[in-house]
């Protein structure tokens, strides 16, 4: 006997309650987008520690290889601040001191040329310029009582750094119980597809972080040998931001080569400046071309072609973030698809395309009887 069909309204009812659902689901997200957020930086960089505090496990306990694990983390930003800080408050105050007797140089070189001398008479340049150097010590002064006024901003950030590193600990610590109790209310053969999918996923995260790592290394030793030779100065500190900012897939390198450009104008321009360029230029074709996906491909086992246009996509629409974790995220994508393409029995064929069956030509059509 057929069953009745469904009442107009009892479907208008269950349309409308589907979408007020959904509304008030994307309303919460975006209500609640920053601890979401810090959830999930909290995630990968569980996923990421997870490497070397596994590998300290086999000869300590648990807890103790996520303390040494997390006071390495810590020991790396403290000595870069100590490594670079002290110097660029150096120049900074150096800069200060030294700005009037620059005003003279430049007043100096100005009388001595003609043109230039004509140019200061008709819009008297080198007097603004002494009295914007004699104000440059107040002015710095000044900054620093408008730097003091972003405190506020600077607690928040540290809040949500420590909160990030409380939430990473706790998946360090019990990540794997949490997974092992939620696949136990699933069918064998699905927790252990799902089991497999989350341990490839996580390795492919933490080779991708070692690549990157390796990737950021090579352009950091490479960039601080080069700036050795030309001579320019704050060499180490500037290797390092070097080094930071190319973990930044494509966009990274380029804005640490505009940035160390920019202290070359003030060591030996033109040749510094120079070499720096055409030596930033070939190195970042060569790593954004050859070096970084092949990394990349060997790291998460991904198609460079992929690794590209994962970067491309990730920083469209998470920005920096987005990019950073938009090859894992690819890796882990494809490593689900194809556990799914095995549960489902469709694997790809072996051998070359298909051949075409050769066409037999029609016989001629036999004329009709009269």
């Amino acid at each position: 006997m057929a069953q009745p069909e469904t009442p107009l309204t009892r479907v208008v009812l269950r349309t409308v309650l589907i979408v007020v659902t959904v509304v008030i689901t994307l309303y919460l997200i975006y209500l609640l987008r920053k601890p979401i957020g810090w959830l999930l930086v909290a995630t990968f960089l569980a996923v990421a520690l997870s490497g070397p505090v596994n590998f300290l496990q086999r000869r300590m306990k648990r807890g103790l290889a996520i303390t040494i694990v997390y006071l390495g983390l810590l020991a790396v930003p403290i000595g870069i601040g100590a490594l670079i800080v002290p110097p660029l408050v150096g120049s900074a105050n150096d800069l200060a001191a030294n700005a009037p007797q620059y005003a003279r140089d430049v007043s100096t070189f100005v009388d001595e040329n003609k043109r230039l001398r004509d140019l200061d008479q008709d819009y008297d340049i080198t007097t603004k310029l002494r009295e914007q150097a004699q104000k440059l010590p107040e002015r710095l002064g000044g900054a620093a009582s408008t730097l003091s006024g972003v405190g506020l901003g600077i607690v928040n950030s540290i809040f949500a750094l420590v909160t990030i590193l409380i939430l990473t600990a706790f998946m360090l610590g019990g990540g794997r119980r949490w997974i092992a109790a939620g696949l136990r209310y699933l069918p064998e053969k699905r927790a252990a597809r799902i089991q497999r999918v989350l341990e490839r996923s996580g390795s492919a995260v933490g080779n991708y972080v070692a690549g990157a790592l390796f990737q950021a290394t090579v352009a950091g030793v490479l960039a601080y040998i080069v700036l050795l030779i030309l001579g320019v100065p704050f060499a180490g500190p500037l290797a390092l931001i070097i080094f930071f900012l190319d973990l930044i897939p494509l966009v990274g390198a380029t804005i640490g080569a505009v940035l160390v450009g920019v202290v070359t104008l003030f060591s030996n321009f033109p040749t510094a400046t120079i070499i720096w360029v055409i030596w930033s230029i070939v190195y970042q074709q060569v790593e954004n071309n050859v070096l970084q996906p092949q990394i990349q491909k060997r790291a998460v086992d991904i198609n460079p072609f992929l690794v590209v246009v994962a970067v491309l996509f990730g920083g469209t629409l998470l920005g920096v973030l987005g990019a950073l974790v938009a090859v894992p995220v690819a890796a882990s994508i494809q490593i689900a698809l194809r556990e799914y393409l095995d549960a489902r029995g469709i694997k790809p064929r072996q051998g070359g395309p298909p051949e075409m069956p050769e066409e037999k030509p029609e016989p001629p059509a036999e004329p009709a009887p009269a």
